[in-house]
């Protein structure tokens, strides 16, 4: 009988997609230990997750130990204590960072610990666009997309009348987010703007609608219509979320409510639960696997188990299983691979895709708030963080965006590939004369303060490119070690196409700012638009905020995602994903895809 110390399967990476592949694996009876580089927070088998653990507790099964008010206590969702605490590091945040090299601008946003990033994510769940299954990449050398969007969205869990995007959407409690002012005034303005409002959850043209979000609704009590209502929010007094925008710094809310009960379903707290709840899965924090051990196999390598370092302890140690899944993430996975002696394939790392992102926000007078939405500010703090979006299948997608003051003034404003705006426009900023936008770049010192001065009565407006998988996009081994091995080398450069891509998403932003103006405001003699709404346009650098596509299916994975070159290595992230999935978030396609991989690995070698 397999223990968790002589498991069937061992799962590299406790982030978006391997606790989702553990569970369907407990679910099929198959033990599974899963191997995390980061601590877990809200556990208490480690009450205090950022410090050196001084009973030897070495992994958790036991969805017992999961506690929501301990995770209250250690998610403040402060912006300067969460970044500490939400990075790629280890759990001891006095230690520096696990480095990345990147030549080119841009960041590389990612998390290590239980739940990964989708810690700090805002539950983005839309379904990947059809059309994107249907673009096989043959011109790239590979055969991409091996399965069909209804193998997704159609066909499910063995026994199951749901599909698998519809196991993944019911388990996350997936629904339209709420409307709060920053949402009305997006939709006044895509509608005047000549959009059509997109129903359903299949997604094949383009308009406007509200973001499928993988966070329980918010209490009737706190509808607009309901009489209002001061005091507590904590989960004695409501269920749900609280439209407090807190989801990138954590969001533990309704507070005091039991773990798997809180409102944003990352996948600690939407996943992990009912993975444990099987009695087949364990999950091993501070754990970083360095390297995929084989044997040899009936015509090719066969991954055996892996090798991992105590990130506190220092100690190597090693744990055999009958398959390997890695879900270490888009970056981490070939990182894996290439540190490992496995055989050589010429893709992996290559073709990385990241939604090439950028941000229109509007700053709107008081007088045009008014008259859009009765009052004068946008409120850009209240509701769920991202809550509305735009879709263009073959170009990408569009989605609000409402952050904290030292989020916004970053990702809208500062956050720009070109230098400070008075080196580059005279007398601080100015877009180029044929542009949509009013101004564009990035905006520093005293026109960044008088910019976020307008904070509360900013719209932002969130750009994720349908980027193509390009060969020389990727992640390969830097000439630099760490404890862990060679690091990372991630390396992006958009081309034309995604260029023009971007462009065009840019001026259909433009186009709904300046729509959600009311004519009545700007009518009469004396009055213009540009008075009461100022566009600026980011332009941001190539940030790795959704990255996929370095370990592609069709090029390095079969259809069931199971390596083509080691028998038992089976790949369940976003790194498998052959392309972008044409602009949405990735998290609800990669679940679903993980889903079906733990399906898989049981078909092929436990029993079926």
């Amino acid at each position: 009988m397999s223990t968790f110390d002589d498991p069937d399967v061992v799962v590299i990476g406790a982030g978006g997609d391997g606790p989702a592949c553990a569970q369907r694996l407990g679910e099929r009876g198959v033990t599974t230990l899963v191997l995390e580089a980061g601590p877990w927070y809200g556990n208490t088998k480690w009450e205090h997750p950022t410090e050196e653990p001084a009973d030897g507790q070495r992994y958790s099964a036991d969805p017992a130990d999961l506690d929501g008010e301990l995770l209250d206590d250690q998610f403040s969702t402060r912006e300067l204590e969460m970044i500490e605490k939400l990075t790629w590091g280890p759990a001891d945040v006095e230690r520096p960072v696990w480095f990345r090299e990147q030549p080119q601008d841009g960041l590389i946003i990612q998390i290590a610990g239980v739940g990964g990033t989708t810690l700090h994510y805002t539950g983005c769940h839309p379904r990947a666009y059809p059309s994107a299954f249907d673009e096989r990449g043959l011109a790239a050398g590979g055969e991409g997309w091996l399965i069909d969007y209804e193998d997704l969205a159609e066909k499910g869990p063995r026994g199951s009348e749901r599909s698998y995007y519809r196991t993944v959407e019911d388990q996350l409690n997936v629904s339209p987010a709420p409307t709060t002012p920053k949402e009305e005034l997006y939709y006044q303005g895509a509608a005047r703007a000549g959009f059509d409002l997109l129903e359903g959850r299949d997604v094949e043209a383009e308009g406007y609608r509200p973001q499928p979000n993988a966070i329980t609704r918010p209490d009737e009590a706190l509808r607009a219509n309901s009489g209002g209502r001061t005091g507590d929010y904590g989960a004695d007094s409501v269920d749900g979320h609280t439209l407090v925008g807190t989801e990138i710094p954590g969001n533990p809310h309704p507070r005091g409510a039991d773990y798997a009960d809180k409102a944003k379903k990352s996948s600690a707290i939407g996943v992990v639960p009912d993975a444990l709840e099987t009695g087949e899965v364990a999950i091993r924090p501070n754990a970083f696997v360095t390297e995929i051990l084989t044997e040899p196999g009936p015509g090719s390598v066969e991954a055996r188990g892996v090798r991992f370092r105590d990130t506190w302890s220092g100690e190597s140690r090693v744990v055999e299983a009958d398959a390997v899944v890695l879900a270490a993430g888009a970056i981490e996975s070939p990182r894996l691979w290439l540190n490992s002696p496995l055989p050589r394939n010429d893709w992996v790392g290559r073709g990385l895709t990241l939604h090439y992102g950028d941000v229109v926000a509007g700053l709107f007078s008081e007088e045009a708030l008014r008259a859009a939405l009765g009052q004068e500010t946008v409120q850009p703090w209240a509701g769920e963080q991202i809550a509305a979006r735009f879709d263009w299948p073959g170009k990408g997608g569009v989605q609000t965006f409402g952050g904290a003051p030292g989020t916004t003034a970053l990702s809208s404003m500062a956050g720009s590939r070109r230098t400070f705006t008075e080196d580059v426009i005279p007398e601080g900023y100015e877009a180029p004369g044929a542009a949509t936008w009013d101004s564009q770049g990035r905006i520093v010192g005293a026109e960044l303060k008088r910019f976020m001065a307008g904070y509360d009565r900013m719209l932002s407006l969130q750009i994720m490119t349908d980027d193509t998988p390009q060969r020389r996009n990727r992640v390969e081994l830097s000439g630099y070690a760490d404890e862990h091995g060679h690091v990372p080398q991630v390396t992006y450069a958009p081309s034309d196409g995604d260029e023009a891509k971007r462009e065009a998403l840019a001026e259909r932003c433009a186009s709904i700012l300046k729509a959600a103006v009311p004519e009545s405001v700007y009518s009469d003699p004396g009055e213009r638009l540009e008075d009461h709404v100022h566009v600026h346009r980011l332009d941001a650098g190539p940030s790795a905020i959704h990255i996929h596509s370095t370990m592609r299916m069709g090029f390095v994975a079969d259809e069931a995602c199971e390596a083509y070159d080691v028998d038992r290595l089976f790949i369940a992230d976003h790194s498998v994903l052959p392309n972008g999935l044409g602009g949405p978030n990735p998290t609800n396609t990669g679940q679903a895809l993980a889903m079906r991989t733990g399906d898989r690995i049981a078909d092929r070698y436990f029993g079926g």
